[in-house]
């Protein structure tokens, strides 16, 4: 008895004991898994020939999902509608089911991207590609090249390249209504592209920022970039593309009326001539006028007295396009009063004007209704300018380091159309130290025939400073009062030496004028002057 008992009491704490192991084990996971999914099979085979059917069945080692499948996938030459992937959810096969008819002797391109990833990890199969020809073979040539944004220092992401063949049915107008007959895209590197199983041809050979992913070419919404003339495949060339962005061609697009006295004008392109009319019956005492908006595509048309009608008729001619518009009229909203905004205030740097604009229309600018004054309360000359194109005046004066300034509009400083004028207004503006900015000189070494725009660019690619050749026999182009920080620096050909970049036009086989980058980034440090030269290629 005491035998069994002494055994029981063994068995029980035995058991306690492996109880107690068991709950402070810890238990650990295996390796994490960064292996991309592997293909087990294909059907048919991945570069078959004579392909009859309208489905393919790829099969795999592991669970796969799709990753934004429809930004990824580029199948080239492109059917008419998109083939049918399923599942779209988990599964260890894909199929592609095509409700097009296929053409006959062609090899078609399969371009996954990076959209099949394995469904625990994430893991991308990188880029992955299917072949297949409804012919007796495969086509196996291919065009590679290079990507370069025309203005800025690099391309967007995932840019089209594309290939129209040069048939008897080709025109320019093509790449505005049909798909290209061969696709690529720049997923794997922004900076180059090739486009492989190609046949033996004639091609126009083109870029698109496809922001529609239509394959098509859009001037409104997407950028172009082009060879001139057509390309011979085969071929050992390496193809040099520059994106840009048209200039849309002329055209109205919508109209508003704001109040009683004011109607707003939207267009694309460039409105060049432009001029405004309100048709019928007007009173002798009439009167109209208008300025543009500084950053949109807008025209203010104004005018006075108000117009007793339900709608308004207006003649808008612009770039010889006339447009005959109606807009219902706002005769229960009354004109508004003067308001001046300035478009900088605080701290500003040695050579910016001190600017304002005004909410209505400014036709008279008293400049002995205005003082500037220091911090000593000593007056300050200044000349000005009434930008009536843009509703702007500017105010220049000289300015000292570490100096404030008080700026006072009196009352009649500013006269608007409508005959209101303001009250009194101040503003305060100031400036630092010399020594908090940087200096860069910059000599430009060429041998170009046109004249060159200069400008000092900021890492976001905005243009902070901007310089023109003019009279620059030296070729030195010195940045005063650059704000510290990171820069680059790029060179326009001005080619029609007008000042501005002018940007490409396919239709005219027009390519944007040439922009060179400093090849370095340029730190700019407080108190420093830094002199660099630039070999123009």
């Amino acid at each position: 008895m005491k035998y069994r008992r002494a055994i029981y009491l063994f068995l029980v704490l035995l058991t306690l004991n492996f109880t107690d192991c068991a709950k402070r084990g810890t238990i650990y996971g295996g390796w994490k898994d960064t292996l991309a999914p592997t293909v087990l099979r294909f059907q048919p085979d991945n570069y078959s020939t004579e392909f009859k059917g309208n489905e393919i069945r790829i099969s795999f080692d592991e669970y796969i999902r799709l990753n934004d499948l429809q930004k990824n996938l580029v199948i080239s030459p492109p059917t008419e509608t998109m083939p049918q992937i399923r599942p779209m959810g988990v599964s260890k096969q894909l199929r592609i089911i095509f409700s097009d008819t296929l053409k006959e002797n062609t090899t078609y391109t399969l371009n996954f991207g990076n959209s099949i990833v394995d469904n625990n990890e994430g893991n991308p199969l990188s880029f992955f590609k299917y072949v297949f020809s409804t012919g007796n073979y495969t086509d196996s040539l291919s065009v590679s090249g290079t990507i370069r944004d025309a203005l800025a220092l690099e391309p967007d992401e995932k840019i089209t390249v594309a290939l129209y063949e040069a048939n008897a049915f080709y025109n320019d107008s093509v790449v505005y209504t049909q798909k290209p007959f061969y696709l690529s895209n720049t997923s794997a590197d922004p900076n180059s592209f090739t486009i492989e199983n190609i046949k033996p041809g004639r091609y126009k050979l083109l870029a698109l920022k496809d922001k529609n992913s239509d394959y098509i070419f859009d001037p409104k919404n997407d950028k172009i970039g082009f060879v001139e003339g057509f390309i011979e495949v085969p071929s050992d060339t390496i193809y040099n593309l520059s994106i840009f962005k048209e200039i849309p061609d002329y055209k109205f697009s919508r109209g508003a009326a704001i109040h009683s006295g004011l109607v707003q004008l939207g267009f694309e392109g460039k409105a060049e001539d432009i001029s405004i009319e309100l048709l019928g019956n007007k009173p002798g005492n009439f009167e109209q006028t208008f300025f543009f908006d500084r950053k949109k595509d807008t025209v203010y048309y104004w005018f006075k007295p108000a117009i007793e009608r339900d709608s308004l008729q207006l003649l808008i001619a612009a770039n010889k396009i006339f447009d005959t518009v109606t807009i219902r009229a706002k005769n229960d909203v009354p004109v508004d009063s003067l308001r001046l905004s300035p478009l900088k205030t605080g701290s500003v740097v040695f050579a910016e004007d001190f600017e304002f604009t005004a909410n209505n229309p400014m036709v008279r600018f008293d400049r002995e209704k205005v003082r500037i004054m220091n911090k000593d309360s000593t007056l300050i000359d200044f000349t000005s300018n009434l930008d009536t194109k843009y509703n702007v005046v500017s105010m220049q004066f000289v300015k000292e380091e570490r100096q404030a300034y008080l700026l006072t509009l009196y009352p009649g400083a500013v006269t608007d159309f409508y005959g209101f004028s303001n009250d009194t207004l101040s503003y305060n503006v100031n400036t630092r130290s010399r020594s908090d900015y940087g200096y860069l000189s910059m000599q430009v070494v060429h041998q170009k025939n046109s004249s060159l725009i200069v400008e000092l660019v900021n890492e976001k690619g905005t243009a902070v400073q901007t310089i023109l050749s003019g009279n620059n026999n030296k070729n030195l182009y010195e940045f005063n009062d650059i704000t510290p920080g990171k820069y680059y620096v790029r060179v326009i050909v001005d080619q029609n030496n007008n000042g501005l970049w002018d940007t490409g036009r396919f239709l005219t086989s027009t390519q944007p004028e040439e922009v060179i980058y400093f090849p370095k980034l340029i730190e700019i440090r407080a108190n420093w002057t830094l002199n660099e030269t630039f070999v123009l290629k």
